[in-house]
């Protein structure tokens, strides 16, 4: 059995005889037939994953790796907030009549700011001399405007024990114009030695519908930055506020911890890539990913 899916169970697991109901409370999600959406929640579930010994996808189920980087392409490489620059749709429900899902996800990523700190030889170690395409600029006052995926490479490239590399997608000056509050919102990235590591932070977790489809999605952007800028995948650190498995949930979650999983995939990667925002869909191959049949529909709570 994989580590992820012994991970996996050991939460579900956790959830099912510790979590505390909120039944009785006001909750905001609702089902689609209109009642609401209670759980069985704990608060503060970190689980570590040592992505250099192992990918960490469940087995006992299917996950969809190629999909969930569609997603993270769509976020961090397009930084878009239109799910008609989204081939999955998973986020059908949260979008207006245009597409789009407001200020959030890929807008935050897209938003340039002022760092004083970058320079134009710095630039080019990063990014080479042919920035076609590139939105970071210098300012009159010699600062540089980037946003926040540029920002991250250019650390990782210039200024690798720096303890200031990270992402924020929990802009509170936006939350008003997001369809969807980021559930998923930031991640930091720590170099030791020359190990690349990640904290995913993470305010709400649908343990069922979600939970290996971030860890998938934060791993792979760890082994895609690793590749390309010269490093070793480490860890990756989950921390999930509230961990909650839905009412409706409890009897496919009981089925799923009942299941003995297969040995992890291994994961192969594109050699030939070594620029972050040239990783596609074809880029990332499982060998020898077995998982068990699932035919379950999982309600996905809005």
């Amino acid at each position: 059995m994989s580590c992820a899916d012994k991970i996996f169970q050991e939460t579900i697991t956790r959830i099912l005889s510790e979590g505390v109901s909120d039944e009785g409370q006001h909750v905001r999600p609702r089902w689609p037939d209109g009642t609401p959406a209670h759980t069985l929640a704990l608060f503060g579930v970190t689980n570590r994953y040592d992505l250099g010994k192992e990918f960490p996808i469940l087995t006992l189920r299917r996950t969809y790796y190629k999909s969930a980087w569609d997603e993270i392409a769509w976020i961090w490489q397009k930084k878009s907030n239109n799910i008609h620059e989204l081939s999955s749709h998973v986020w059908d429900e949260w979008a207006d009549e245009n597409g789009s899902i407001g200020k959030a996800y890929g807008y935050q990523m897209a938003k340039l700011s002022r760092y004083r700190d970058v320079t134009r030889e710095g630039i080019e170690k990063a990014f080479g001399k042919d920035l076609t395409g590139k939105t970071f600029y210098f300012a009159e006052d010699g600062s540089c405007m980037m946003d926040q995926v540029d920002r991250v490479i250019y650390q990782l490239v210039n200024d690798p024990a720096s303890r200031r590399i990270m992402t924020n997608l929990y802009c509170i000056e936006d939350l008003s114009e997001m369809a969807l509050y980021p559930c998923v919102y930031s991640m930091t990235f720590v170099v030791c030695g020359n190990k690349l590591n990640a904290l995913l932070n993470q305010r709400s977790q649908d343990m069922i519908a979600a939970n290996n489809w971030n860890v998938v999605q934060a791993s792979l952007i760890v082994y895609a930055l690793a590749a390309c800028y010269g490093f070793e995948p480490g860890e990756l650190l989950h921390v999930i506020a509230n961990c909650h498995i839905y009412t409706r949930h409890i009897e496919i979650a009981k089925k799923l911890t009942a299941r003995e999983g297969f040995e992890a995939p291994k994961l192969w990667i594109d050699p030939e890539v070594k620029d972050f925002y040239r990783f596609g869909r074809d880029s990332f191959r499982l060998d020898g990913y077995r998982y068990h049949d699932f035919s379950e529909k999982i309600e996905i709570a809005i």
